[in-house]
């Protein structure tokens, strides 16, 4: 089951603490990129979270990047649950919601230390994109893009 959640939920706000604990192990710090919890509310964005049963298995929202195009953040599967589908079908309604708010196409960013999150959106359909935002500068960041102004009639 997915569920629309405030950002500043505390369901959200443990699952971010254990992802900006993987940006530690897997970058040496966390990331710093400029998050307000408004950017997450309707009708610009949202924020996502997945459940098996009643645990919180997976989070990630979209907003506003500029018109027409959501951006992606915060994607996310705890330890115990990857493998299981959760990011593809979490991405898959953050797509659809994304289109059924007026946009058009999702950007997103993420590293190079997460081969993982670069296979997802490779085999979701997710063609590498110029840089931009916070990260724009940095060597391991990859940007990628998405057209998805089909996804609400589809």
């Amino acid at each position: 089951m997915i569920r629309a959640l405030r950002y500043s939920d505390p369901v959200v706000r443990a699952l971010e603490d254990e992802l900006q604990q993987e940006y530690i192990e897997r970058y040496g710090g966390q990331d710093n990129s400029p998050v307000s919890p408004d950017e997450f509310g309707p009708p610009e964005g949202l924020f996502l979270v997945g459940f098996v049963g009643n645990e919180p298995v997976a989070t990630g929202g979209f907003r506003r990047h500029a018109d027409g195009v959501a951006e992606i953040k915060r994607m996310y599967v705890a330890h115990d649950h990857r493998g299981g589908g959760h990011a593809r079908r979490l991405l898959a309604e953050l797509e659809t919601r994304a289109a059924a708010a007026g946009y058009q196409r999702i950007v997103l960013e993420t590293g190079d230390r997460q081969p993982e999150a670069i296979t997802l959106y490779a085999s979701s359909g997710y063609s590498p994109a110029d840089p931009f935002g916070y990260h724009a500068e940095e060597e391991l960041s990859r940007f990628f893009t998405k057209d998805i102004s089909l996804t609400a009639t589809a």
